[in-house]
């Protein structure tokens, strides 16, 4: 499979062994059950990765079935508008506030235009720049879309978690608490860290189509679920 292959292709249920071990791609399971390879990652340690997922390479077919089961997913908490994160975040939030039947979305951006206010920004970093900080604002145009409106906060992939901290951070500057979070990956469990003082009821209504793990490199030089791992190791 060359890299231009991956996220163009949604396959059936069990079509890939998601327990592993793992070369180059990890097969992610959906809601629904089909599968979606995933390229690994490695991080810089050497010895754990990641599965990666880069929505707007995705083909159309892919990013409809994450948007459409994410809108699934957020539709019970009976949102009046979806806020997106950028970058990748805007694709996901776009498509599945119109698969929710909304008309417009609010997209927070990290280009800052000349009307815009530094009292509604936030520092902002992620996983896949790092070492850069960035600042996230909301046009303040947009501040009539969400006063008294039930919001959600959607992003591409949930990591770190920092990105999505930084976006509540500057959504509580305009007294608005999302009723719910989004995202087409939950990469790992790390962001529960990032979103501890946030408050577990958001913990809680924090929704991935799919979640994915922190990979650890085996012996032979793949990779397996580094939980899996050291669950072998302490019944050693």
């Amino acid at each position: 499979m060359q890299p231009h292959d991956l996220w163009q292709t949604i396959y059936q249920p069990g079509s890939f062994d998601p327990g592993g071990p793992h070369e180059t791609v990890y097969p992610a399971t959906l809601r629904d059950g089909r599968q979606l390879l995933l390229p690994i990652r490695p991080l810089a340690d050497g010895r754990h990765a990641l599965a990666s997922l880069i929505i707007n390479q995705a083909s159309f077919t892919v990013q409809d079935a994450l948007a459409g089961q994410l809108a699934d997913l957020l539709a019970p908490f009976a949102p009046d508008i979806v806020v997106g994160l950028p970058t990748l975040g805007l694709t996901l939030a776009g498509a599945a506030a119109r698969m929710l039947g909304h008309s417009r979305y609010v997209p927070l951006g990290t280009s800052r235009k000349f009307w815009y206010r530094d009292d509604l920004s936030e520092p902002m970093s992620s996983i896949t720049t790092p070492g850069i900080e960035k600042r996230l604002y909301l046009d303040p145009r947009m501040l009539a879309l969400l006063e008294g409106r039930r919001v959600v906060l959607v992003d591409d992939v949930i990591s770190s978690g920092t990105s999505i901290r930084a976006g509540l951070s500057l959504l509580a500057r305009v007294n608005v608490k999302p009723v719910a979070v989004g995202a087409a990956m939950l990469q790992s469990r790390r962001w529960d860290v990032a979103l501890a003082d946030a408050g577990e009821d958001i913990r809680a209504r924090t929704l991935g189509v799919f979640s994915t793990p922190l990979l650890s490199r085996t012996e032979k030089g793949d990779w397996c679920d580094a939980s899996e791992i050291s669950s072998t190791l302490r019944g050693a």
